[in-house]
């Protein structure tokens, strides 16, 4: 696990080593333990590694033996036993006992489909002496991040868009033209980026420089086919099998290693794995929240501790409060782009617990969109029922649907939220009814509150949506969820916020067999009637108790909508005050004052829509106004005092 970049000059000019120097120090935290760089003329490469596997001899970058290749890589690669025996059969020989090194001689014996036998999470750079060619690509899923900076002299690349900030000539401005985006889902999908002049890879992509010529292409895409030929019984046999299995093979490491733990079923059944394949306690660990109603709706401690007890596990807690707001400027810095999803704050402060006793984590990211856990999934089987009622008792409650209140953070008010959602969508098409449950802001309320709105740009989700396929409606969804926001919201902060406290964080329920088993899978095998993860639940039903099973869901974030009513009031005030906005020349101010009445009179649930603007003006503090994110952080401080 490490963090890549690299170089590659079209004008023929050698790389200079005092700039990868200069990348990797802005990512030390990605690496701590080693350091390394390859320059080929035209071509560098360099790493910073966190040791993982073969403490002593995976130094990078790594060649093979004639030194014709050189290779940089990211991550883990989990079948590196069985693939390094089968080359060694055929002859190739190794010189480290590190997972990275069966990239370089996989390469040599099948070519750029290599990277299909690969089961990992991984971002590499392979530079090809004879052909003198640069190869960087992504896993199937987008574990791993990947940033690009091509000009008219170069092309770089690295783990962070901060990496490419060091360099000459790459600015921070702001591209303006993805904001609009960004408001709409809360976070930049891929292939833009919040910085004009630099992009991400997407998933499952390779990008190869010869002859100074760059080609892209996907290599690896979700199923399309549904396999309607199993049983029941049989989907939940396989999903047992895989699931175990993807679990017993991400484990393998020569440092200590625990797991997250909510207490969800997707956690739970990791550690229930887990604990099924050590011979030691397997170490947990849980984050909650003390206080008033908000906080008890989010603390999950309670099922935390019955899973760790159960397991047997070595269990510690944190407890958050909303002193961590403090905290904002550190992790917007670490995260490159601003985003409106506070799993960000939690995963991190997790993930620093975690760092005190383990160097590698396991979590429960992906169950959701992989087995249909999420609460939208159900909007389908609902409408279906709802277009049965007479359409004078439709319309009378789509009439008062706009009148419900919504506060995620109240139990009976949540349950209004939710009923407001769906009679508002009750009436739309699959695919805008799944938009409007995704959505943070609609693209009415975005083009209001711009002051320069830019109509030519992409939307992700229709793009998302137009190359899902004609699945059956459940599975269109998860094919959208995989191309926007588990890569570039969900699996982005994991990788960021762990990675910035130097902590491995693996996710074996997006092992890709796992994933391919779930997109053939019949939606009423996950979804059966109002039963969420229903395959998933029956595959897990000797291994973890019912009361964990059935649980409400409850997602892991904290209760910021709560807290920006009360204790974090005076920061949204102050953040989204008339002079800050004027200032950074973006919003129309009349409708940030909507924004912020509506929520705290809880005429809507704002919380995810004023995280995304208060996100951006502090983004906007440290990289466009060039501020230490401390002194950003002790001048929110001032604003609670």
């Amino acid at each position: 696990m490490c963090g890549i970049h690299g170089i590659y000059r079209f004008d023929g000019h050698a790389v200079a080593p005092d700039m990868l120097s200069a990348m990797g120090n802005v990512t030390r935290h990605r690496g701590p333990d080693d350091e390394g760089m390859h320059i080929d003329g035209s071509c560098g490469i360099a790493m910073r590694r966190l040791s993982i596997i073969d403490l002593a001899g995976g130094h990078q970058p790594l060649s093979n033996v004639d030194q014709t290749l050189w290779l940089v890589c990211n991550g883990e690669i989990y079948n590196y036993r069985e693939l390094r025996t089968e080359l060694q059969a055929k002859g190739y020989h190794f010189k480290t006992g590190s997972d990275s090194e069966v990239l370089l001689h996989l390469y040599d014996a099948e070519g750029d489909d290599f990277v299909l036998r690969l089961n990992g999470m991984f971002d590499f750079a392979l530079w090809d002496v004879r052909r003198r060619r640069l190869l960087i690509g992504r896993d199937r899923i987008g574990v791993k991040p990947l940033y690009v900076m091509q000009d008219g002299q170069r092309l770089a690349f690295a783990t962070e868009a901060k990496a490419l900030l060091a360099l000459p000539g790459v600015s921070t401005e702001l591209d303006r033209s993805v904001v609009a985006s960004y408001l709409h889902l809360g976070y930049v999908a891929a292939p833009d980026c919040i910085f004009k002049g630099i992009r991400k890879l997407p998933p499952a992509t390779l990008l190869a420089i010869e002859n100074d010529q760059v080609r892209e292409w996907r290599y690896w895409r979700l199923p399309e086919r549904i396999d309607q030929g199993l049983s029941e019984r049989e989907w939940v046999e396989r999903v047992r099998v895989q699931l175990e299995e993807s679990v017993r093979m991400q484990m393998v490491s020569d440092v200590p290693i625990g797991a997250f733990l909510s207490g969800g079923v997707d956690s739970s059944a990791v550690v229930g794995f887990m604990a099924k394949h050590s011979p030691q306690p397997i170490r947990t660990y849980a984050i909650g929240f003390t206080g008033g109603e908000a906080e008890a709706l989010y603390n999950e401690l309670p099922y935390a501790r019955r899973v760790a007890e159960l397991f047997g596990t070595q269990h510690r807690e944190i407890v958050v409060r909303p002193d961590v707001v403090s905290l904002l400027p550190k992790l917007l810095w670490h995260m490159d782009e601003p985003l409106s999803d506070t799993a960000f704050i939690t995963t991190f402060l997790v993930s620093e617990f975690a760092r005190q006793d383990v160097k590698v984590i396991l979590s429960g990211v992906g169950g959701d969109e992989l087995f249909g856990g999420y609460r939208r999934y159900l909007g389908a089987h609902y409408a279906q029922q709802y277009q049965r009622l007479p359409g004078w008792l439709r319309r009378s409650a789509a009439s008062i649907a706009g009148r419900l209140p919504a506060d995620r953070h109240s139990g009976l008010l949540n349950t209004l939220r939710l009923a407001k959602g769906f009679l508002a969508s009750a009436e739309m098409n699959a695919d805008e009814r799944y938009r409007s449950y995704l959505q943070v802001l609609d693209r009415e309320t975005v083009s209001a509150l711009l002051l320069h709105p830019d109509a030519t740009q992409n939307d992700p989700l229709d793009v998302a949506f137009a190359g899902a396929g004609t699945q059956d409606a459940l599975n269109r969804m998860f094919a959208v969820d995989a191309e926007t926001q588990l890569p570039d919201d969900l699996l982005m902060l994991t990788d960021k916020m762990s990675m910035a406290v130097s902590l491995e964080c693996r996710v074996p329920l997006l092992d890709h067999q796992l994933v391919e088993l779930a997109a053939s899978m019949p939606a009423a095998i996950k979804v059966r009637g109002g039963r969420l993860k229903h395959v998933l639940k029956e595959s897990l039903s000797d291994l973890l108790p019912n009361d964990i099973l059935d649980r409400k869901k409850r997602g892991f974030g904290t209760p910021m909508g709560a807290w920006l009513k009360k204790e974090l009031a005076p920061l949204l005030r102050r953040l989204l005050a008339p002079d800050v906005v004027q200032r950074r020349g973006l919003f129309r101010q009349p409708v940030v004052d909507r924004l912020v009445a509506d929520h705290e009179a809880n005429r809507i649930d704002g919380t995810d829509a004023l995280l995304a603007l208060m996100n951006l003006e502090i983004w906007s503090r440290i990289y466009l106004d060039h501020r230490e994110p401390s002194d950003v952080a002790a001048e929110l401080k001032s604003y609670l005092e």
